[in-house]
């Protein structure tokens, strides 16, 4: 019997490579450094990086690829504005965080909906994860950010079926996400 990985740098990287397995091209994403990592959290007011959120963005934070098309998630795409619209949002809503200013925003998508490690659990090494949605509130969508990883991790196997559709269907424009994923 294996006993579970209690180290949440280890995890993620578990996690990132499993997606690899899978047939996510690994050269699909790009990592930021540690420098560009501390940089991103004091623009935001965090006074630190927990392991496992520094991981992720060792991984993915400079280009995160499939890793939630569409949103901002990473260290050049979440700035400090994001916080601000986090902070904006919080106030309006009157559901703050027990620590919003000392928050981390991890993904911002479109201005209203934010997933965030709150302030005062930023001292864990692999502290919740919250979702905070303009109008409906904040919950702990994700036990942890190892968990929150994991949900957000690409589904390359359904990317691949979409792809073998569109090629059976005859189409002959081929997505931009396509090059993210392993030829077979």
């Amino acid at each position: 019997m294996t006993t579970p990985n209690t180290d949440p740098a280890e995890r993620i990287r578990e996690i990132f490579a499993g997606a690899v397995s899978d047939g996510l091209r690994a050269d699909s994403v790009r990592g930021a450094s540690d420098a560009e990592i501390d940089d991103w959290a004091a623009e935001q007011g965090a006074r630190a990086v927990p392991a496992a959120v520094r991981e992720v963005l060792r991984l993915i934070g400079r280009d995160h690829g499939l890793w939630l098309a569409g949103s901002s998630l990473g260290v050049g795409a979440v700035r400090r504005e994001a916080k601000n619209h986090l902070l904006a949002t919080l106030t309006a809503m009157n559901d703050p965080l027990e620590d919003p200013e000392g928050a981390l925003v991890l993904v911002e998508h479109q201005s209203y909906t934010f997933h965030v490690v709150d302030g005062a659990k930023i001292d864990l090494p692999d502290p919740p994860v919250r979702l905070v949605t303009e109008g409906e509130g904040t919950e702990e969508q994700w036990e942890s950010v190892s968990f929150w990883f994991r949900a957000i991790t690409p589904d390359v196997a359904r990317y691949r079926e979409r792809l073998e559709v569109m090629r059976e269907l005859g189409r002959r424009r081929i997505p931009d996400w396509a090059q993210y994923i392993e030829p077979r």
